[in-house]
């Protein structure tokens, strides 16, 4: 499993915008030279995450990007999903590379049981993660999805 270079750099661009001066925004120019990455690519980007609703574009001499949402509102979940989509779908096992019409293991799939957990699991865990929750220390960060996972896992006492 990997995550894309566009899962990361969607999720620091909203980083980045979230940080910025809330009525100015940053402009592509601003976000390619924070983020180390072309103009074009940053087009890119930014367009998948205006169509998602995750930020609004301003015109004008300081026009640039601004967020659409409030901090809180931004769930990671969302932002991944949007950038890339899931890592399993359901649909995946109807889409196989095999030569007969229907996957060999359509009927009796360890496999599939486990991208299924593992996907609820992701899910259920990045639900709960915002984009207000990246905009604080590692350590912090860190401390709440190590309550988050242990809440999921039914770990808590």
């Amino acid at each position: 499993m990997k995550i894309s270079a566009q899962d990361e750099y969607g999720l620091r661009i909203l980083l980045r915008i979230a940080k910025a001066h809330p009525e100015e925004g940053l402009s592509l120019s601003q976000i390619g030279e924070l983020e180390n990455i072309s103009q074009a690519y940053a087009a890119k980007l930014t367009r998948s995450l205006r169509m998602a609703g995750f930020i609004q574009s301003m015109r004008g001499q300081k026009g640039g990007y601004i967020l659409a949402l409030p901090t809180s509102e931004i769930k990671v979940n969302h932002v991944l999903k949007a950038m890339g989509g899931v890592m399993y779908d359901e649909k995946f096992c109807g889409h196989h590379a095999g030569t007969l019409s229907l996957c060999t293991n359509s009927i009796d799939c360890s496999l599939r049981s486990l991208w299924t957990m593992l996907q609820w699991n992701m899910d259920k865990l990045l639900d709960q993660v915002s984009l207000a929750d990246l905009l604080k220390s590692e350590v912090q960060v860190n401390t709440k999805l190590s309550v988050l996972s242990e809440q999921i896992m039914g770990l808590e006492s």
